[in-house]
């Protein structure tokens, strides 16, 4: 008799046989509550003790009191904090979720690219956070337009008041923004089927939380750019964080035998969000507490040191996963240890986001509003620098915290990678590490030192500031081949899922970039800048508001490393054009360099006219005179660099023929110039078949 695999009671392929059916007089069965395991019942906790916590810090502070000249009603009063809560958290899971699957959580090799059972679960659910996230930012645009304007939701015309603030209100623009993006991370979530679109739904999460920091306090602080900048930097490394640690207890029955690898990943990425919280949480308690005292006697100090505690509590408990739970995760009883204690971790983290979400509800000691007796100081940011000159221009300093901490950054890892390939033995060329860091310091100054202070004072110490974003940072930076030191110094994933080599492997091999990275195209993006920043609302545009500064910046930054990269740049990737398509695309660029100097210097007409004007620039001879200055400087300053890249060209040229000529050296020896033996012989059949019996000499090797 054939042995047949004993199955359990639970085996859904387990046919059953119907129950009886119950007796006419036998009572129908009691209601019962579904049964909830531990961890279930931590996470659903979370949430009411988050509203609490928030509601709690509200209290305190007197923010929930009824204003006394427009109320919108305790609908709305006790609403907003609530629906700004469960946004937060729903946000941090979907994200959470979502880079998991992109990056952590193992993959599948059967088919190249499609998610593995892992990542889909992690996306589906990312999806169904997604939902949550994107009617709760709903009711937040309703809510907080309510709130704004103090009239209750029952009022007639709040439909269409809603309906402007959220398309004509600075704010309720930037919070629409914010559900058209949660709406397009849904709507891919759904249909991602393949890493690359996880992937592009991380992306879109990411960038939807963007919006929300120019809707808080942020949006009209003194320091705004500071302000906003900390606070966008904080929402991303905390809602990684978290959503992180709540995925992974969701998902840990799923990761049995790879549980180890997963949590290790996260732990990296963890550490990284808790010092990007941590140094925006400190810029942005240094932008609205001015006095240690207000910590202590005021509401809103009390909640910022509760949260401080909070986040440190957090720093100890992730220490004490790495140093205890992580190395049982392989052992017996490891996976429980480290879920009972990412669950408390998740308790102390709902905690610190009802906190936040409070503390941006409450009014700092600071007031977060410009300086009114002082326009040109509202408007900048910053008092108003003294008479520009050499020496001001170069010892200026007014701190850019994202750019100067990304240029620390960016020099740190890159040493990190020099560091790690010498102790394996392998050598990488001092020149580009110098180069490097070289690209590094200039970012600093550029975005800290006299360009920013002075970038928005003048028209002529602006176009300093955007040559040196375009073309005298990016060039070092691209001579250091910062790719190819990542692509040997990143370690490469061996259970088929993506991490950062492999994204970065994917990026530089796209098809996108393919198109990208053509000269011609390159040239095009590079050049045209200058004539679609200028010669269009964004100029202003970029001078009035912080995000068409912030966008200004990284566009000039990516534009200008492009064309170098694509120019004079060692990285693997596309095929390069050849070297004399590449001096031509120079000389090109620095022909139009020069024509565009020419033109702003001849230009009658004042470039950014409403800025100078609020500055307190009426003469406008004195600006056209000091535009033309700034067309120079446009002019002569865009020169060096491309004479620079036009000379490692060279460089690179010549040192490639010489490779080419000691590489035929070397087969000439190997195979006795076979290859010159083939020629010749091939013009002697030619000769050989010529009717008019004259033939060529063969040529001979000196």
């Amino acid at each position: 008799m054939r042995r047949g695999r004993v199955r359990r009671r639970d085996d859904p392929r387990v046919s059953r046989a119907p129950a009886p059916a119950a007796a006419a007089d036998e009572a129908p069965a009691p209601f019962t509550f579904p049964r909830v395991t531990r961890t279930e019942a931590v996470l659903l906790v979370a949430l009411p003790l988050a509203v609490a916590a928030c509601l709690t810090g509200l209290a305190s502070t007197g923010e929930l009191a009824p204003s006394v000249l427009l109320d919108p009603g305790d609908v709305v009063r006790y609403g907003l904090p609530v629906a700004r809560v469960v946004h937060d958290l729903s946000a941090a899971l979907t994200i959470g979720l979502l880079v998991l699957a992109a990056g952590v959580l193992p993959g599948q090799d059967a088919v190249r690219g499609v998610v593995s059972y892992a990542q889909w679960t992690a996306v589906r659910w990312g999806a169904r956070a997604a939902a949550v996230w994107f009617t709760a930012a709903a009711a937040v645009i309703v809510l907080t337009a309510a709130n704004s304007m103090g009239t209750p939701l029952s009022a007639p015309g709040t439909a269409r008041q809603v309906l402007y603030y959220a398309t004509a209100i600075d704010l309720g623009q930037y919070l629409s923004v914010s559900l058209l993006l949660v709406a397009a991370t849904l709507v891919v979530a759904l249909l991602a089927r393949r890493v690359t679109w996880v992937g592009v739904a991380c992306a879109l999460a990411v960038a939807a939380l963007l919006p929300v920091a120019l809707s808080g306090h942020a949006a009209g602080a003194d320091d705004h750019r500071n302000a906003v900048n900390s606070l966008a930097v904080h929402l991303v490394a905390v809602c990684v964080w978290l959503g992180g640690l709540v995925a992974l207890v969701l998902l840990r029955p799923r990761l049995r035998g790879c549980l180890g690898p997963v949590v290790r990943r996260y732990s990296v990425l963890a550490a990284w969000c808790l010092a990007g919280a941590g140094f925006s949480g400190v810029v942005n308690a240094l932008l609205r507490v001015s006095r240690p005292e207000d910590l202590i006697s005021t509401g809103y100090g009390v909640l910022l040191l509760l949260k401080i505690a909070a986040i440190t509590a957090l720093g100890i408990a992730g220490l004490a996963q790495r140093r205890a739970a992580i190395p049982r995760l392989d052992g017996p009883g490891g996976g429980r240890a480290f879920t009972r204690l990412a669950l408390a971790e998740v308790v102390l983290m709902a905690v610190t986001f009802g906190l936040s979400v409070a503390l941006s509800r409450s009014a700092p000691p600071v007031p977060q509003t410009p300086v009114t007796w002082d326009p040109r100081h509202a408007l900048l940011g910053f008092p108003y620098p003294p008479e520009v000159s050499v020496r001001t221009y170069l010892t200026g300093f007014e701190p850019d915290w994202l750019f100067l901490a990304g240029s620390v950054v960016l020099a740190g890892l890159y040493l990190a990678g020099v560091r790690r390939l010498r102790r394996r033995g392998d050598a990488w060329p001092p020149g580009r590490t110098a180069a490097w860091l070289l690209g590094c310091v200039l970012l600093a100054w550029v975005t800290s030192g006299g360009p920013n202070v002075y970038g928005s004072v003048h028209f002529s110490t602006h176009m300093i500031l955007h040559m040196g974003l375009m073309m005298y940072v990016p060039l070092p930076l691209a001579l250091g081949a910062p790719v190819l030191l990542a692509l040997r110094a990143l370690p490469a994933r061996d259970d088929a899922s993506r991490g950062p080599r492999e994204w970065l492997l994917l990026v530089v091999h796209s098809r996108y970039l393919a198109v990208l990275s053509r000269p011609a195209v390159a040239g095009t993006v590079f050049a045209g800048s200058l004539v679609a920043f200028y010669y269009t609302g964004w100029f202003e545009y970029a001078l009035f508001e912080h995000p068409g500064h912030l966008l200004m910046q990284v566009h000039f930054l990516l534009s200008g490393y492009l064309f170098f990269w694509v120019l004079v740049g060692v990285d693997p990737g596309p095929d390069r054009a050849s070297y004399p398509i590449r001096l031509v695309t120079l000389l090109a660029t620095m022909a139009f360099h020069a024509f565009f100097g020419v033109a702003v210097m001849g230009s009658t007409e004042v470039l950014g006219a409403g800025w100078w004007a609020a500055l307190g620039g009426a003469d406008t001879a004195a600006l056209l005179a000091d535009q033309a200055i700034g067309g120079s400087i446009a002019w002569g300053a865009g020169e060096l660099p491309v004479v620079i890249a036009a000379l490692v060209v060279a460089v690179q040229w010549a040192r490639d023929d010489e490779r080419r000529a000691r590489r035929t050296d070397r087969q000439a020896d190997r195979d006795g110039d076979a290859e010159l033996h083939r020629y010749n012989a091939y013009l002697q059949d030619l000769a050989d078949r010529d009717p008019s019996g004259t033939r060529p000499a063969p040529n001979r090797r000196t």
